[in-house]
């Protein structure tokens, strides 16, 4: 199963994306993970990229592309994967595309949680309150959203008019999430089978 999950910051990809990753199997791919990991070791990349985050921009394409491409080609990711932050532009839509062509690959669902922009501000206000995030203030977290409205919403149509996009509601429990996310995928991998 190839997968990409897409929503705004704080919408629950991370949660979701690891327990898509233990039911079908496959590695959760998280852009954030590799670079917050890079941040905390005070690697060359981690530092600018801390920059950019921190002031609620986005990672160059060509550097996030290139840790993406290493990664898909490492032997766990060989029978599936789960990306959660990639592709986040139409650019790297493209690039991911001829990523998997090159394997001989294709996407089998991307899905979308949807969630209320107030309750995502809500979230992640709480979220900096106990994990420390500095990436987590309000002014930073609404600027998050107009970015992602501007670069990455986008991509929800040209996933769905290749039949690919599945949107789940993104509110609500934890485990009724995940429980509307796996039948909404598998639903989609039957029909794809068929």
């Amino acid at each position: 199963m190839r997968l990409v999950i897409l929503g705004p910051p704080g919408a629950g990809k991370g949660t979701q994306a690891a327990r898509l990753a233990e039911h079908y199997g496959i590695p959760a791919i998280s852009t954030g993970d590799i670079f917050r990991s890079n941040i905390a070791g005070g690697t060359e990349l981690g530092v600018q990229v801390k920059a950019i985050v921190d002031a609620g921009g986005y990672v160059p394409d060509e550097v996030t592309n290139a840790m993406v491409r290493d990664r898909l080609a490492q032997d766990d990711a060989a029978g599936g994967f789960l990306l959660d932050g990639y592709p986040r532009t139409r650019a790297q839509v493209d690039e991911l595309d001829q990523m998997l062509a090159v394997a001989g690959s294709a996407l089998d669902a991307v899905a979308e949680l949807t969630v209320d922009p107030d309750e995502i501000v809500a979230r992640l206000v709480r979220r900096a309150q106990t994990a420390g995030r500095s990436d987590d203030a309000e002014e930073t977290v609404r600027h998050r959203q107009e970015v992602y409205t501007e670069q990455t919403a986008p991509l929800t149509a040209v996933y769905g008019e290749r039949g690919l996009l599945v949107q789940v509601d993104g509110m609500g429990e934890v485990d009724e999430v995940s429980t509307r996310l796996q039948q909404a995928i598998d639903g989609r991998a039957t029909t794809v089978q068929r």
